[in-house]
């Protein structure tokens, strides 16, 4: 390391508590967008704007706490355990997972096809759930825990359009870098083309733009004060997201989509919208109790 990085590096060394907070969340959150595949030093290092060292430091001590973890093979950094265990008791207290798990379950099975749960976290869309339905061809695309900008395929499509003008151009702005070297076929008119139909037809379409042979559909799910906060959609091979059978999707998420609204708005009303500590969190705190 030569003289001038570490002097960037010494002078790192000193953040405030808030800096500190938000640079560990800030690489979490990088960590977390490799899904699978995990994440190498050199990526975390471009991605974040942090000196290698700084980097590192900082994925020690994530990794001593639990929330990362690092294959001694690969190198490569994932999400931890104690991440599940967070998301465990966070999932209890946001009812969007909580309360659509019902409904996903059941637009998988009557469907055949695979069911999400995904929510709006900024200006991106995060996969909650998903569940697979008896049809024995797969889209094998989108998985629980994965991380995609607004825009991003079915459920980013649905959610940006959901969006306000003005906030649907915050957005494009705070995602440019990642939309144009992960997902250059998102060009800016063809997101555009794609957030009209969306308004006009109530529903994002997304057809095989991220993966040739992968479509999705899917609809927007307002919280009480009326926020796009999720959406449910649904992903099959595109000889399965034909017009002829498009209508009798959409039909099937509309009614899932506002029996969903109807509870979030019912339990937000009765503030059971809450933390809570049932049985699945008390499981996942006794592993991380019984870990230590």
């Amino acid at each position: 390391m030569d003289r001038a990085e570490n002097t960037r590096a010494e002078g790192e060394l000193e953040p405030t508590g808030t800096q500190s907070i938000g640079r560990a969340v800030a690489l979490l959150r990088l960590v977390a967008g490799h899904g699978a595949a995990g994440a190498g030093l050199a990526a975390l290092v471009e991605a974040s704007g942090l000196t290698k060292p700084t980097c590192r430091r900082i994925l020690v001590g994530l990794i001593e706490a639990g929330l990362a973890e690092q294959d001694p093979l690969t190198r490569r950094y994932f999400l931890g355990p104690e991440t599940y265990v967070l998301g465990t008791l966070a999932a209890e207290r946001f009812g969007l997972h909580r309360l659509g798990l019902e409904g996903a379950t059941r637009l998988a099975q009557e469907t055949g096809d695979a069911a999400f749960i995904q929510i709006r976290r900024d200006w991106t869309v995060i996969c909650l759930h998903r569940e697979d339905g008896p049809y024995p061809i797969r889209s094998h695309v989108l998985a629980a825990g994965d991380r995609h900008p607004l825009g991003a395929g079915a459920g980013g499509i649905t959610l940006l359009a959901a969006l306000s003008d003005e906030e649907v151009e915050e957005s494009l702005a705070a995602n440019a870098g990642w939309l144009a070297e992960r997902y250059p076929m998102l060009t800016r008119p063809v997101i555009d083309d794609l957030v009209a139909e969306a308004r006009e037809k109530g529903y994002g379409f997304n057809r095989g733009l991220l993966f040739p042979g992968s479509w999705g559909i899917g609809m927007a799910v307002r919280d009480a004060q009326g926020r796009p906060d999720g959406c449910l959609s649904l992903a099959a091979i595109e000889s399965r997201m034909q017009p002829d059978r498009e209508a009798y999707l959409v039909q099937l998420l509309q009614a899932e989509v506002r029996r969903l609204e109807a509870r979030l708005k019912d339990f937000a009303g009765r503030g059971e919208v809450k933390m809570t500590t049932g049985p699945t969190a008390q499981a996942a705190l006794r592993r991380s109790s019984e870990r230590r």
